[in-house]
């Protein structure tokens, strides 16, 4: 066996170190929820008192009057705090472990929500939560067991960095073409790809730091972590004021983590040693979340008022 696939092998399954980044990431989970109500709280009386009715995303004038309210600022921060979380995770865990565990905020916000808009959620909606849910833990669970961390080269990140370029041009031409019609789930899908793409250059930017690997390409990557960030949090109001916060954070606890999964797994490198059956029953438990997203988006007693 090659010493290279020898070290790797001998990293199969977390560290004690490494393993700290799962409360953590759980923490922040709990800071993501509460920041989505306090939020779209917000949006909703700035959309209510300043909103022209076609939901054809936020003005900046709408954006302005957001500074102004105190449940939004609020939620800002608790969403500042969850980043912070989040980032302290990636520092010591895998990025295919650490990401999809922000699907524990879409259990506390499902309630927090019912119980703040008085609605009942019913057997469906409480059924496409559990499959979000259960296809998110065992996927983590999966990972925890397989997922190894190296160090990333320039060629990886030149890749990330192109792909998000050609991703962010493509919404960009959908934004413009269906910004009228655009349904909340357009903008769901793309905060949480975006998003992923934050997630992912977070990591790689730490990796690169933590070993001494400082250079413009770095610099570019904070740049375009910074770019993606604001984007996605913009379409992120936009979906609250177009659906619910328990939507809202449905799709983006499964598609942020699905596109960050996805580039750890191709291009970083993280799942080199996962065995086929293990492989194969990741990405079947990752369609299940999916599949509830969609069955939460079409069920969700918001969703048709």
């Amino acid at each position: 066996m090659p010493p290279e696939l020898s070290e790797l092998t001998e990293q199969i399954s977390l560290t004690p170190f490494q393993a700290i980044g799962i409360p953590i990431a759980l923490v922040g989970a709990v800071f993501l929820s509460l920041g989505a109500q306090f939020q779209h709280r917000g949006v909703g009386k700035v959309e209510a008192m300043h909103g022209d009715g076609t939901k054809s995303g936020l003005s900046l004038r709408q954006i302005l009057h957001l500074l102004a309210r105190p449940s939004w600022v609020l939620g800002s921060l608790m969403l500042a705090l969850a980043v912070v979380f989040q980032l302290t995770a990636l520092g010591f865990a895998p990025l295919i472990v650490v990401q999809p565990l922000g699907v524990v905020a879409l259990v506390i916000t499902a309630i927090v929500n019912a119980r703040v808009s008085r609605i009942q959620l019913d057997r469906r909606a409480i059924r496409a939560i559990v499959l979000c849910v259960g296809g998110v833990g065992v996927f983590v669970t999966i990972a925890a067991v397989y997922a190894v961390e190296q160090e990333i080269t320039q060629t990886q990140l030149l890749i990330v960095l192109g792909v998000l370029g050609l991703v962010t041009a493509g919404f960009g031409v959908a934004f413009a073409l269906l910004r009228r019609t655009a349904t909340a789930m357009f903008y769901i899908v793309g905060a949480g790809v975006l998003y992923g793409f934050v997630a992912t250059l977070a990591k790689v930017v730490l990796n690169r730091i933590l070993n001494g690997n400082l250079d413009w390409l770095t610099g570019v990557a904070v740049i375009a972590l910074l770019a993606s960030a604001v984007l996605g949090g913009y379409f992120v109001q936009t979906a609250y004021s177009v659906g619910s916060p328990d939507l809202v954070i449905a799709g983006l606890t499964v598609v942020d983590p699905l596109v960050a999964v996805l580039i750890g797994v191709i291009v970083l490198g993280e799942a080199s040693l996962i065995p086929p059956v293990a492989a194969i029953a990741a990405v079947v438990v990752g369609v299940v979340a999916i599949f509830g997203v969609i069955q939460l988006a079409k069920h969700h007693p918001q969703t048709h008022r």
